[in-house]
């Protein structure tokens, strides 16, 4: 379940679709064609070079730099690892600014994204964040990382530590990591998504973590720690073929018909209901779901379902399917990670003739 809104760094980023694009960067000169030698006859006239298009933003002022880091082009490079999958978004740094606490700097962007609706005109928005004394953290309604690779280090402990029920390729050169919550609803939601984009890109790893939100949903951590014995003893199918059936029959995560929600989904698993329930009231299966809850802590997950593309995360209910398409496919171009885009989705049916 969602608990609160994500700070507009994110909330930017699901707003509008496009690939690979950036802005920031002044454009280079048109060249000029020399100028012909007394030719005997008119030339036909060269067509004209297209304008470039008109800065959105007011004038930098050189002023506003004095902060000693981060860099401008540090900040570049982190507002590219965010948004350069989106053509339609521009930015221009317009400050860096020291703050009275050492080593803490006040960073200002301006961007401005296309509108959604054609009758409206674009708007600029103004961001604002504080970046930390050793470089690696922004703060601004919570802490987020920052840096020219700002999801260097969720990624390197997430290809680390997240060692839950996995699926998809071998290889963790693409990894989608999913903190998720039995008793969810959005998670629930998140479940057909996350099965396209495994048929999309079948050489991710998909690992699942367990995130459950105990102080709204009484029985998910009893959900988690059957969940861990299903996949102990059946192995990682076992545990998807239970998955899906707790996400089907979520209805019946309830103090009245829970057990028998779970006996009923490791049923469909292959597996014994008897030898579940016992394995489940283990210190070593109440300690591997706490373990899985403190690695989503660590890496800053807040609400469920949150998904990890190579240490990005995204909240998967939250953005259209298309876009995250675009940022996986952006992500693992900025990691190196050859991926031959997904197939495109299916032409609309025609409709249907009145005659």
């Amino acid at each position: 379940m969602h608990l609160r809104t994500t700070l507009c760094l994110y909330v930017l980023a699901a707003a509008s679709a496009g690939v690979l694009g950036q802005n920031g960067t002044p454009p280079a000169p048109v060249p000029q064609a020399p100028a012909p030698q007394a030719p005997t006859s008119p030339a036909p006239a060269a067509p004209a070079e297209p304008s470039a298009p008109a800065n959105p933003f007011p004038p930098v002022d050189p002023a506003n730099f004095t902060a000693t880091s981060p860099t401008k082009q540090t900040v570049e490079d982190f507002l590219h690892a965010f948004w350069g999958y989106d053509q339609s978004r521009v930015w221009q740094i317009q400050a860096i600014l020291p703050t009275p606490a050492a080593g803490v700097s006040r960073v200002l962007v301006l961007v401005k994204a296309a509108n959604p609706n054609p009758k409206e005109k674009d708007q600029i928005a103004q961001l604002s964040f504080f970046t930390l004394p050793d470089g690696k953290w922004l703060v601004a309604d919570q802490l987020l990382p920052f840096g020219s690779k700002p999801f260097e280090n969720y990624r390197d402990i997430l290809r680390a530590d997240a060692n839950g029920p996995s699926r998809g390729g071998a290889s963790k050169a693409l990894e989608l990591v999913e903190f998720s919550d039995f008793e969810c609803p959005h998670c629930k939601d998140a479940q057909p998504i996350i099965e396209k984009l495994l048929a999309d890109y079948p050489s991710a790893h998909f690992v699942h973590e367990d995130f459950p939100l105990t102080q709204i949903h009484p029985l998910a951590f009893k959900a988690a720690t059957h969940g861990y014995c299903v996949a102990k003893i059946g192995g990682n199918d076992a545990f998807f073929k239970f998955s899906d059936a707790v996400f089907t029959g979520q209805s019946g995560l309830t103090p009245a018909t829970g057990d028998e929600t779970l006996k009923d989904a490791e049923t469909k698993a292959g597996q014994d209901p008897a030898k579940i329930a016992a394995c489940s009231t283990t210190p070593e299966a109440k300690a591997a779901v706490d373990a899985s809850k403190a690695l989503g802590e660590k890496v800053g997950v807040n609400q469920t379902p949150t998904l990890f593309v190579n240490g990005r995360a995204l909240p998967v209910t939250g953005i259209p399917y298309e876009m995250l398409q675009k940022i996986i496919e952006f992500q693992a171009k900025l990691d190196g990670v050859a991926l031959p885009p997904a197939p495109a989705a299916p032409a609309p049916k025609p409709a249907p003739s009145l005659r």
